[in-house]
């Protein structure tokens, strides 16, 4: 049994696919196939039920796979642990950024990690909040970019941002007068929401839990542009954060962003990563990055 097999392993695990298995491994699928059979050999036991078009794994196909991705993290570990004591402001970064941050902030925050950690090479992704820390907790991401509120147990998190919400409106509607707002004006208007699984939509509701306001029942945003579009439309109103309101996203036409009045809503943007991380020099230069344009900016 080695390292090499029991990634092929996995491999054909998430494809359910032995070519592109094979592929995903940079090897031809009879050798794919013949390492995976060699496996059962030398265990003594069926990883594998082979079919003409798919694959499933057996029971103990299944429990050993679990056991395999935590081997194959532990030995990445310890790359990344040698590469770390040599440059620890090297080598790659698994980050991730839930999706009412990523598109706002990364295009302010990427130049700046260019000029300040050149041989740091980030790996983006994106992810609502509940499989950003289902992923960070097994090992697939080394850092993740959320906002909190949300369960973080057993992780090492970092408060980087108070970031305010903002109210949109159609461009004509009455609350577009106003140079700021509060929560009570919404009474009656129709709010328009992400879908259920972002954490916008409960700090959302959790903002208008004491006034009189409609979820839009027929419609639920996939994305924050999503929901411009509609206020745009003239179809109710909703809440931005207000990265979502700056640079080039302030130009959008026939749509108001009206400010709360203070104490304005808002909420904390942090990030959280492993305790048993071995990348934390570059988790916490990322991070002192981050906040630096986060402050700037206020």
């Amino acid at each position: 049994m080695n390292l090499r097999d029991l990634g092929y392993l996995v491999a054909l695990a998430e494809t359910r696919h032995f070519g592109r298995a094979a592929e995903r491994a940079h090897i031809s699928q009879p050798t794919l196939s013949a390492q995976i059979k060699k496996l059962e050999d030398q265990l003594g036991v069926q990883l594998v039920e082979r079919q003409p078009r798919n694959v499933t794994l057996t029971d103990v196909g299944e429990r050993v796979v679990a056991r395999a991705r935590r081997i194959l993290r532990e030995a990445e570990d310890i790359t990344e642990l040698a590469r770390e004591s040599r440059d620890p402001l090297a080598g790659s970064l698994r980050v991730a950024f839930i999706p009412t941050l990523g598109p706002y902030l990364l295009p302010l925050v990427t130049p700046r990690l260019r000029k300040q950690l050149p041989r740091l090479q980030l790996l983006l992704y994106e992810y609502q909040t509940g499989p950003l820390l289902e992923k960070l907790r097994a090992g697939e991401l080394d850092l993740g970019m959320l906002a909190l509120g949300v369960d973080v147990s057993g992780l090492e998190v970092e408060a980087l941002h108070d970031e305010a919400f903002t109210l949109a409106v159609p461009a004509t509607h009455r609350l577009a007068k106003k140079t700021s707002v509060r929560p009570e004006d919404l009474t009656g208007e129709t709010l328009l929401l992400l879908e259920d699984g972002h954490c916008l939509r409960d700090q959302a509701l959790d903002v208008c839990s004491r006034i009189d306001v409609r979820e839009a029942e027929d419609f639920r945003g996939t994305s924050l542009e999503t929901l411009r579009q509609m206020v745009i439309a003239g179809l109710g109103v909703t809440l931005l954060p207000e990265l979502a309101t700056q640079g080039p996203f302030a130009a959008a036409r026939n749509i108001a962003i009206r400010p709360f009045a203070k104490p304005a809503p808002r909420r904390t943007l942090g990030a959280v990563w492993r305790k048993s991380s071995t990348r934390g020099p570059a988790i916490k230069a990322v991070c002192a990055a981050l906040r630096e344009v986060l402050d700037g900016r206020r």
